[in-house]
């Protein structure tokens, strides 16, 4: 019977092929990290100052916004968002930031105000199903529901024909 150790040939291939398991599964349980939207430079946000700046000046200092209010161009939004899972976690958001700048009809800037987490919004659904109106019906009444229902309305009368096939009969 061979001994294996750290000098043979197939004990260094088994001792690599461990490592290698272990590097692998290990690799699985590491945090992932991401960043969503905007990139933030923080004195180029606070070089944005209200009464002197106007649109083009802000687009040329902080680039295209995230998007744009609805109704009138008269607020923009930057968004910012940093995300970190655990393996095959879902994604929570760690810090966001989202820069709201308002503009006045003439396009001058009013206001330049920061949100930060506290603004997301957790909602958790209960149950598994969604509730709605009207009637339960199991599988098989939605499959076998309509035998013998089809053509029992106006089984004589299609497109207006009568029984001689004609429109009034003949």
């Amino acid at each position: 019977m061979r001994k294996f150790s750290c000098q043979s040939r197939r004990g260094r291939f088994l001792l690599a092929l461990g490592l290698g398991a272990i590097v692998i599964s290990a690799s699985g349980c590491t945090r992932i990290r991401t960043h969503q939207g905007y990139q933030v430079d923080k004195l180029l946000v606070d070089s944005v100052q209200p009464g002197i700046d106007n649109r083009a000046s802000v687009e040329g200092t902080l680039g295209r916004p995230s998007f744009v209010a609805q109704f009138g161009e008269q607020d923009w939004y930057y968004v910012s968002r940093d995300m970190r899972s655990l393996a095959f976690s879902n994604p929570k958001p760690v810090s966001q930031t989202v820069l709201h700048v308002r503009f006045d009809p003439a396009g001058n800037v009013v206001a330049v105000d920061r949100m930060g987490l506290e603004q997301v919004a957790h909602i958790s659904p209960t149950g598994d199903k969604t509730p709605t109106l009207g009637r339960h019906r199991s599988l098989f009444d939605e499959i076998f529901g309509n035998i013998g229902a089809v053509g029992a309305m106006g089984a004589g009368s299609a497109g207006g024909a009568g029984p001689g096939g004609g429109p009034n009969g003949s």
